[in-house]
């Protein structure tokens, strides 16, 4: 499982980042907008790693099992 941080800008911003996919983070108005927009984007980087056949996290192991 993939964790994400989230805190609050001083300008009352919203940041959610997935620490163990560089550049994945994402701003909101609110917490719950920000983690889901870097959710989605980590879905979108793990796809993007899977697709040109690069190691993905750990963590990232767990969101698939197989049939």
């Amino acid at each position: 499982m993939l964790t994400i941080e989230i805190e609050q800008e001083d300008d009352g911003r919203w940041i959610a980042e997935v620490t163990a996919l560089p550049g994945a983070l994402a701003y909101g108005a609110t917490a719950a907008e920000a983690r889901s927009r870097v959710a989605a984007l980590a879905c979108r980087v793990i796809a993007d790693m899977i697709e040109h056949g690069e190691p993905v996290p750990d963590g990232a192991s767990t969101l698939f099992a197989p049939a």
